[in-house]
């Protein structure tokens, strides 16, 4: 089902490279954090932060990936679907419309969902942030590069590292409707809608990214360890330079 996407390799890019600040411009840039944050201002993190997007159709096995390279390397772990879900469990204004939306197998506003993955990057200490089930259209990736440009005040904030994990339909089927989670998204109805869906929206994106040379695909079948075997060497080749 799902087109083959090769893996490239990606370059470090130069500027975690360069880290040269004078003190001045540190005293500088504390005393302006503590200005905007007396007038509700939340503050660029002082070091840029370290990105990692991680895509793949629902039962992909990218959930159970994300808290091995938390564990090993440190990121913190940015879910959309956990945030959505959460949000829903709020009550808050979005909350209904998210529920109709993930029960119709549909993807909820960019808009929306940037805003929540930015909240909790904002008051993360971390600066590596591994985000899990998002972007899943252009659409959401275009969002979340305009909205996260505004607050790091950059032009065009995109992800260090893409990850995709490929797996057969059938094998993702079958581990979704055997993980009984109770999420509210885990039939199979939703299921199927899910998957069309991201075979129609999520692709494109998929091939962006490799495109741009940012995209690692992983062979999503075999043990929890033969899988993260893969996964280890991407993240263990910029371990120094981001710490």
């Amino acid at each position: 089902m799902w087109r083959r996407v090769a893996s490239l390799s990606s370059s470090i890019s130069s500027s975690f490279l360069a880290q040269t600040a004078s003190r001045l411009n540190t005293w500088e840039s504390l005393t302006t954090g503590i200005a905007q944050q007396a007038k509700g201002v939340i503050a660029p993190k002082e070091k840029t932060p370290f990105i990692t997007f991680v895509l793949g159709g629902p039962g992909s096995g990218k959930g159970t990936q994300c808290i091995k390279i938390v564990e090993t390397f440190g990121f913190a772990h940015l879910s959309a679907g956990d945030l959505l879900r959460r949000e829903i469990a709020s009550k808050s204004a979005d909350g209904a419309m998210i529920l109709n939306t993930i029960k119709e197998g549909k993807i909820v506003p960019s808009q929306v969902t940037v805003k929540l993955i930015q909240k909790e990057m904002e008051l993360s200490d971390n600066h590596k942030f591994l985000i899990d089930g998002f972007p899943r259209t252009e659409e959401n990736r275009v969002s979340f590069e305009q909205i996260l440009s505004e607050w790091q005040s950059q032009i065009g904030v995109e992800p260090n590292v893409v990850l995709f994990f490929d797996c057969p339909e059938e094998e993702m089927v079958k581990r979704v409707l055997n993980r009984n989670e109770g999420r509210v998204d885990d039939n199979l109805e939703t299921i199927k809608k899910r998957l069309t869906v991201f075979q129609a929206l999520s692709l494109p994106v998929i091939n962006y990214y490799s495109e741009k040379g940012k995209l690692y695909t992983i062979k999503a079948i075999g043990t929890e360890d033969e899988i993260f075997e893969q996964v280890r060497p991407i993240f263990a080749a910029f371990e120094q330079t981001v710490g």
